[in-house]
């Protein structure tokens, strides 16, 4: 199983797959035809040979008078049909060889058009090829970068798919992503992704009245968080330019910057008049996992904002102390949460499934894989009740997570609407400093084979949470709390009868 990205979210709990240990193979332009065909031969077989004629006997002398048997005679004519038939066949034969000449002579001049081109696809890349030519060989307007021109088509290839979570990345992008992942990077700290305007909360590929750049979530002590940022506010501007027309991760690149600088962004909040909320960046470090106690010590509480190659040791670690204070009530807040590694996600959520399907992964062609869950988990004993917070931002690998822990019935959801996203992104770096893509290679499934994209999971016990909640309040984690109180109660008095 490779640990694909399953975000599409921005920041460095959207870790790329550039990170796996087996990228996906890429044919460069300029590869021989992938039909496998030998080549064609276009020199024709040595010619036939053809039978000698019998020579005639002299005109001034009689032929002389031998009785000729009918079966010679017979003979004599078959050996002349056999002549006939002889020089057809080479005839056909130095014909063949010409049409074949001719073939291999055409396919060959086709394939010198179009390089690494199968014969079955000629006609659909050849508008391209000549495109390429034209422009390569008679642009008249300056000197033609003919990288740029294979970064622009590569990138308008991707961007075709009309998929928000596929895009392609420069050498740059694709470095500074690199980077996010490592849980570091120079930015503001924020979340951000898409969604159209037309109210059916689905994301779109690009920026512009249809289609909003909304903040899924600002990181924990982030620059954005302390400078006010919500969850659901739509960024309409950054330093003054409009995002229109941008992909998600042009306007993450505007957005993100050096450690000290400031950005001005133009935030519209809940439909309301847009202002500006300026904010100065900073280098973002994440802190994945935070641990604590509740309710005087009987309830361990642990926060997961990312799902990084680190998270699921951290989330063992928090979850190791708590057994050690005897704690058999746990919280696990994903509220927040953009997702990450999907080999993460199935770690942390084997710390509390011992055994069965943690997601299944659908591929392109609709074969659907089972990732069972990892043996060894500490907190699987059925005993042990857990709760698990869930907001709009919780996102991808957190749903992986919340959704296991609710099909198995080990634990309980509470609070709102996930964000519903369940496809996985596979990273790969191109050959030379070309960059990389990002490409949806699958959906992934809930161990009930619900696929949640564009829909989110629905909790068990749904918390609205007001907008003018005083701040150090919280409806979910105070839900969450009594549920556990009552849990225990119950299960108290079964064992009692």
């Amino acid at each position: 199983m490779l640990p694909s990205d399953p975000d599409g979210s921005l920041s460095a709990g959207n870790p790329p797959d550039a990170a796996s240990d087996t990228p996906l193979v890429e044919a460069p332009v300029g590869t021989p035809p992938l039909d496998g065909a030998p080549p064609v031969d276009p020199t024709p077989g040595p010619e036939a040979s053809l039978p000698q004629a019998v020579s005639s006997p002299p005109t001034d002398q009689a032929p002389p008078t031998v009785p000729v048997p009918v079966a010679a005679a017979a003979s004599s004519r078959g050996d002349r049909t056999l002549a006939v038939v002889a020089i057809a066949l080479a005839i056909v034969a130095v014909l063949g060889g010409a049409a074949l000449f001719l073939s291999g002579y055409s396919l060959g001049r086709q394939d010198a058009t179009t390089p690494g081109t199968p014969v079955s696809e000629q006609e659909l890349f050849q508008p391209f090829w000549d495109t390429y030519r034209a422009i390569t060989e008679r642009y008249a307007g300056g000197d033609v970068d003919q990288k740029a021109l294979v970064e622009g088509a590569i990138k308008g290839m991707v961007e075709a798919l009309g998929d928000p979570y596929s895009s392609y990345l420069t050498p740059e992008e694709y470095k500074q992503s690199l980077e996010g992942i490592n849980g570091q990077f120079e930015g503001i700290g924020a979340e951000i992704t898409t969604r159209a305007t037309d109210g059916s909360d689905t994301q779109c590929a690009t920026l512009g009245s249809e289609c909003h750049l909304v903040i899924v979530a600002p990181i924990a002590g982030s620059p954005a968080e302390k400078a006010g940022m919500k969850a659901g506010d739509v960024v309409l501007a950054v330093d003054g330019k409009t995002v229109d027309g941008l992909t998600v991760d042009e306007a993450r690149d505007r957005i993100r910057g050096p450690k000290g600088t400031e950005v001005v962004l133009s935030i519209q909040r809940d439909g309301g008049t847009p202002f500006d909320m300026p904010i100065t960046r900073d280098v973002i470090e994440q802190k994945e996992v935070e641990a604590r106690d509740l309710a005087g010590g009987s309830v361990g509480y642990i926060r997961v904002t990312g799902f990084s190659s680190d998270a699921a040791a951290d989330v063992k670690s928090a979850l190791r102390d708590a057994e050690a204070k005897g704690q058999k009530k746990l919280v696990i807040d994903l509220r927040g949460n953009p997702g990450g590694f999907v080999d993460a996600a199935r770690d942390i959520a084997s710390e509390f499934i011992a055994s069965g399907p943690i997601y299944w992964q659908e591929d392109a062609d609709g074969t659907q894989i089972e990732t069972d869950a990892a043996s060894g988990g500490l907190a699987t004993d059925p005993s042990i009740k857990v709760m698990v917070l869930v907001d709009q931002g919780s996102a991808s690998a957190s749903e992986i997570v919340a959704g296991a822990l609710q099909d198995t019935g080990r634990g309980t959801l509470v609070g709102e609407q996930t964000f519903g996203k369940g496809t996985v992104q596979q990273w790969t770096s191109l050959e030379g400093d070309n960059g990389g893509f990002r490409l949806t290679i699958a959906k992934w499934l809930t161990p009930d084979k619900r696929w949640i994209h564009h829909v989110g999971l629905t909790p068990d016990v749904v918390v609205e949470v007001p907008s003018d909640t005083p701040a150090g309040q919280d409806p979910v984690l105070d839900k969450a709390l009594e549920l556990l109180d009552q849990t225990a109660a119950a299960g108290s008095l079964l064992r009692a009868a």
